[in-house]
Formats: structure tokens, sequence, C-alpha cells
């Protein structure tokens, strides 16, 4: 019965801290499958994707726990007896599930999983993950939603995908961790999540180069080979943007900690073009925000394009911004569904297939609304800083999942906004 309250804020003020990517952790926590011993995780961030990633790799024989002194450490201990078969209930609930293909490959040469859940805002098929798999010897069973693979001799191969696809390359890439031989990936994605788990993998002992480029190539190393170490998750791009576009919209003067603009690039040079002063300062961000936004057109694109992530709040940034902006999604056609959920709100966007058409407004208005997913949900929440009156958002279990406290860091900055219990409230 939890609901985000928002009223009309700003200007915001001060530093806000922004903890682990979840797009990496959940990665890095399912490498623990190939080395015995106890593998330990910093900046984690306390979302609840982690703790269903932490049952699901408990179910497959990996002990995963927070460290009793340090909430943003995370544990895990892999006892040797690692399971291929994973539980439906939870591969269901998370669409990371999907990264067991490539590790329990590599290192049990059976995997078999339900087709995985997570976020519905369009169909993500896995035919390039099972394409690649199979390139490498890989066996594949697919029937009644389930997904069995075996691979008894996993050997390199020469990967070109069509489309530089995240989930397609962390698959291919792990599995190819103990083939035989080389593996080389072409139009590799090129994501900061996807070369963390590239540098967590070196740091084990995995022999990996082209990190960061569209070509990776990999030289298989035996089975048992690799080593638990320490490694700190890369800081989440998507939750520093929230806290940039929160500023946007609200006005107000905000240092984004660990905000790595490197890694954010594209998305900083739009907003300096909607007339928001934003500028890499030691250890982060530093956004400014005075006076009406005005409209740019924007497209998704893969990294470093703008990330498909970020438009729930350049959508949210552009209904209140001067003028008019077409936004268009080219990866995923269906994210447009949290559009109806913003024009509650008193937004102006018409869409028409894989375009919107924003035409910004003064103030929006207070309403009752749903998150669909993780990123709109957020975005809905930004925009119930610019709304008159009492925005009221449910569904914020999508939030949860990638979200540290995003109502406390947001208070923090000045932001009147609050967590209730509407049964008790």
């Amino acid at each position: 019965m939890d609901r985000i309250v928002v009223h009309r804020s700003g200007p915001l003020a001060g530093e806000v801290d922004v903890p682990g990517a979840k797009n990496s952790v959940l990665k890095l926590m399912v490498a623990s499958l190939y080395a015995e011993g106890t593998h330990e995780l910093t900046n984690v961030p306390a979302i609840s994707d982690v703790d269903t990633m932490g049952s699901l790799l408990g179910a497959l024989g990996v002990d995963v726990s927070h460290d009793l002194h340090r909430a943003d450490v995370l544990l895990l201990t892999n006892r040797g007896d690692v399971k291929s078969i994973a539980p439906s209930e939870l591969v269901e609930t998370i669409r990371a599930s999907i990264n067991l293909l490539g590790p329990l490959l590599a290192c049990k040469g059976h995997v078999r999983l339900d087709m995985p859940g997570g976020d519905d805002f369009g169909t993500r098929p896995i035919d390039m993950h099972i394409a690649g798999l199979t390139a490498m010897g890989a066996e594949f069973d697919l029937s009644h939603g389930n997904i069995e693979a075996r691979a008894d001799n996993l050997h390199g191969a020469h990967i070109t995908l069509d489309f530089p696809s995240v989930g397609a390359t962390e698959n291919i890439l792990t599995a190819a961790v103990h083939a035989n031989g080389e593996t080389i990936i072409e139009n590799a994605a090129r994501e900061p999540e996807v070369a963390d788990l590239c540098d967590l993998l070196v740091e084990m002992g995995a022999q990996i180069s082209g990190i960061g480029s569209s070509t990776l190539t990999i030289v298989g190393v035996e089975r048992g080979s690799l080593k638990p170490v320490q490694h700190a998750v890369v800081p989440d791009r998507i939750q520093a943007a929230t806290y940039l576009a929160a500023t946007a919209v609200a006005g107000g003067d905000v240092i984004v900690r660990g905000a790595r603009a490197h890694d954010m690039q594209v998305l900083l040079s739009r907003m300096n073009d909607m007339g928001l002063d934003i500028t890499a300062v030691p250890g982060g961000v530093r956004i400014v925000s005075e006076g009406r936004m005005r409209a740019v057109d924007i497209q998704t694109l893969p990294y470093p394009g703008l990330a498909t992530d970020y438009k729930p709040l350049l959508v949210t940034m552009l209904a209140v911004a001067e003028g008019s902006g077409i936004v268009t999604e080219n990866l995923y056609p269906g994210r447009f569904r949290y559009v109806e959920e913003l024009s509650k709100l008193g937004a102006d966007i018409r869409t028409d297939g894989h375009h919107a058409i924003v035409r910004g407004v003064e103030r929006l208005r207070g309403a009752a609304v749903v998150a669909p997913d993780i990123r709109a949900g957020a975005a809905l929440v930004v925009a119930g800083l610019a709304a008159e009156g009492r925005t009221v958002i449910s569904g914020i279990e999508h939030i949860d999942r990638g979200y540290d406290n995003l109502v406390g860091r947001l208070v923090a900055l000045g932001a009147v906004v609050e967590r209730v219990d509407m049964a008790v409230s």
C-alpha cells in the first residue's frame, strides 16, 4: 500500500551521492559463480533487485549477505556446489536472470531457466544470445517458455552482433571466459556497465582485451582458475540523471557526487542545450537550473548515444520546457506507456509509433498516477516536483527495484516528498 507523495518543490540545493549501478551490480553478483570462496562487492545499492538476485544465487549455491558494518558491502560465498537449474519463481521476477546463461554454461556446461521477467516495455528477444552461444558450441532446447542449454566443450568463435545488445554481449563474453581458444565479439555493447563486468572478470583472472570498445577479445582460461576479488560497483548513471532532472524541473544548484561526466556526455550535452548549466566538478557533476528550460529534439541510441533509460526523465523535462520537442525511441518501441500517466498531470504529449511530440506547459497539476516501470516511476516523482498540489504515485515497488532511497535523497536536497502507507495514513 506504500505510495510516494510529492508536492511542488524548489529550488533544490546541496549535494547528493549516487550509489552503484543496478545495471552492473546484478551481473557482477552472477560472476561469483566462477570461483569458490568469498567475493566482495562495494558501493552496492540498497535496491530490491539486489535482494532478488541474492535469493536466486542462494538457490544456485552461493550464499549472499551484507557486511555487518557497511550496508553498501555485499559478500558472496561460493561453496563449490553450484547448481545449474534456476528456480522459476525468482527468474520470472528479474530480467537480469538471463545473465545466468553465459556463466553457467562456462562453469557447468548446462543451464535451465524460464524466460526472465522484469520491466514490461516491449519485446526483448534473446535471439542474439542464442546465436552467439550456439556459434561457440552450445545446444539449445526452447520449449514451454523454458530455456535449456548444454555445452560439453565451448570453443572460441568470431561473432558479429547485428545490434550492440548489452545482454547478448554479456552472455557471450561470460561464456567465452572458459571457452577453448579465442572469442572475438564485433559490434559489442560499450556501456560502462559492460566495461565494469569486464574489469571484474579481468581482476578475477580472465583474459579480456578491448574493454570499452566495440570489439572485445576473450582468450579462454581453465575452469577453476579464477579467484574471488574485491570490486567497487560503477556509479549508477541513471540514478545520477534522475537527480539532475529533478533539479532541472524544480530549479536550484546541486552537485551529484559519484556521477561520471564521461559516462553521460550525450545526456549532459542535451541538457546544456536545454539551457541548463551543467559542469563536471571533482568527484561529480554540478547542475544549476534558473528559469524555464527550452525544448530540444532527442533520440535514443546505443551507448555512447542517449540511453533509453534516460528518456522518461527527458520527456518529463520537456513537459515543462518552453516550446515543443520530438522524442524518438529507437531501442524499445513500446516504451511510451508512461505518457498516459504524465498526461494525468497535465503534460501535453502525443505519441505516434516510436515518436512522441511533447509540447511544454508552464505548470503541471497534481494527480494520482501509477508507476509502470522503474525509470518511468522515478520520472513521475520528478514530474511531481513541478506540479501544483499533490501528486500521489502508486506502483512504487517498481521504483524500489532500481532506486536506493530516492525519497530520502530528494528530501535532503529540499524537495517536499514523502513515502506513506496509505492503509494507515
